[in-house]
């Protein structure tokens, strides 16, 4: 991560970041490219409703946006491959597993995806991700949350502003099988492939995506998964294929194994990712 101590240094490596020009994100705002000059020399601040249309414009996470953009601003740490920020130096990594395995966390700011709005959150967010060519559609992902809720979890700031979900498909094995054996992507599941997992003798639960814009609303997520896991009392299929190293890095530490590497797209792309299908089969006890 890196930190940032002004909301103009903020907007001008967002630009950098998406490849936009002072006068194309003047369009974005309606604004004079003035008034972007005099933003990113930190001449002016941004007034009260520009905020919320920066977080619409760049998808920057509304706490960061706050944060810096006030008379004293506070010191922030953000990363835009991620979408991920942090007040401190030393909450900016993820912490050992083991304290998320046995961490009890409930909050009121996260729920099951249920709107069109959530959706079209969570796909804006898939969009950033290196690995995913086409994001699945809205009807899959509605599909997954009807067929298994406790798993596909949104979460927002207090502000109710978009932070961070989960989306978890319930596959059958025959499914996970091609694309494990890679016969198949996850870009070619289709809705009629998500089934109820309480009728199968060994559910798997793929993993599509998981997004968090701190550590803490990350540990509400993971919380949140683990205690659904925790309740499966037979064996089950946990898999996921990871792009974001602090995805890959929690998995490895948790036990869960690579199943293939995806070598070429490694080299293709110049971000620090990691592009493995994970993969763990498991009674909750035995791997966690």
């Amino acid at each position: 991560m890196k930190k940032y101590t002004s909301i103009g240094a903020l907007l001008i490596d967002f630009r950098h970041f998406a490849n936009m020009s002072q006068a194309e994100l003047a369009a974005k705002f309606d604004v004079d490219i003035r008034t972007i000059i005099r933003w990113e020399k930190n001449e002016t601040l941004l007034k009260a409703d520009k905020e919320e249309e920066m977080v619409d414009i760049t998808f920057i996470p509304y706490q960061v946006i706050r944060n810096l953009n006030a008379p004293v601003a506070i010191p922030t740490y953000y990363d835009f491959d991620v979408r991920r920020y942090s007040l401190s130096n030393i909450s900016k990594e993820l912490p050992d597993p083991n304290w998320i395995i046995d961490l009890h966390a409930e909050t009121n700011r996260m729920r099951k995806i249920k709107y069109d709005s959530d959706v079209e959150e969570i796909i804006r967010y898939s969009k950033l991700l290196p690995h995913v060519v086409k994001p699945i559609s809205k009807e899959i992902i509605l599909k997954a949350t009807e067929l298994l809720p406790e798993l596909n979890q949104i979460i927002f700031d207090t502000s109710g502003f978009y932070s961070g979900h989960n989306v978890f498909l319930p596959l059958s094995k025959r499914l996970y099988n091609k694309i494990r054996n890679r016969a198949i992507t996850e870009n070619d599941i289709t809705v009629n492939d998500l089934i109820n997992y309480k009728k199968q003798k060994k559910p798997v639960f793929y993993s599509y995506n998981m997004s968090s814009d701190c550590n803490e609303n990350f540990f509400y997520l993971s919380a949140s998964i683990l205690d659904f896991l925790k309740q499966i009392n037979r064996p089950y299929v946990y898999a996921s294929y990871t792009s974001r190293n602090d995805t890959y890095h929690i998995n490895s530490l948790m036990g869960v194994t690579i199943v293939w590497e995806d070598k070429e797209l490694q080299k293709k792309l110049t971000v620090k990712h990691h592009h493995d299908l994970m993969k763990a089969t498991m009674l909750f006890s035995i791997n966690l």
